[in-house]
């Protein structure tokens, strides 16, 4: 990044516009055309977008080899990375689903889908299985908006209540060309309200 001019603000220095949204999760999409072997895309630019029905976005250059296979099927798999994948996860950001068969050259293993062809990686501790609503042409990436249709969870993270122990995860964050494993809770949604 460079600097562009002075800030109005003293205590702050005045940057061109990029892309420093920060942190952002770091996962691999799987997804599958109706030939061929499934692939693994790493992606961060991702996010949710509705509640109701849960819904999220993943953002995909068109010349990358998962793009077509996306618009194709229609579906896709966001499986989140966590402490044990975070190599695989870069590895499958960095070579071609065109050159290589992701799978078999990190070791993770395809399970099945609930909801959609395309599997799940049975090392990462959450799958999203999603089906294609809309796609938006936004300029260097297309944007696939998608209804969240099923979610696998490690059993692990599941209490004898049912309850999901998020934070023993390990996940995986992007930040600035950088892997961080998320750290220390501060707090809970509402906490700054919440009687004592």
């Amino acid at each position: 990044m460079k600097k562009t001019q002075d800030s109005p603000n003293r205590e702050k220095s005045l940057w061109q516009p990029t892309t420093i949204l920060a942190p952002v999760p770091a996962v691999m999409v799987t997804c599958q055309g109706s030939q061929g072997r499934p692939n693994i895309i790493t992606l961060a630019w991702v996010g949710t977008v509705n509640s109701e029905p849960p819904m999220l976005s993943i953002s995909v250059r068109p010349e990358r080899y998962s793009y077509p296979l996306i618009k194709e099927s229609g579906e896709f798999v966001v499986n989140l990375a966590d402490r044990q994948t975070a190599q695989a996860t870069d590895l499958c950001g960095v070579i071609s689903g065109r050159d290589h068969d992701k799978f078999h050259e990190t070791g993770l293993t395809a399970g099945r889908s609930q909801t959609v062809q395309a599997p799940i990686i049975i090392e990462c501790p959450i799958n999203i299985e999603c089906k294609v609503e809309q796609e938006i042409a936004l300029g260097s990436h297309n944007m696939f908006i998608a209804r969240i249709t099923a979610v696998q969870v490690t059993q692990k993270l599941i209490d004898k209540d049912d309850c999901l122990h998020i934070e023993n995860a390990s996940l995986v964050g992007f930040a600035h060309g950088h892997y961080y494993q998320l750290g220390r809770q501060l707090g809970q949604f509402g906490f700054s309200v919440k009687k004592k």
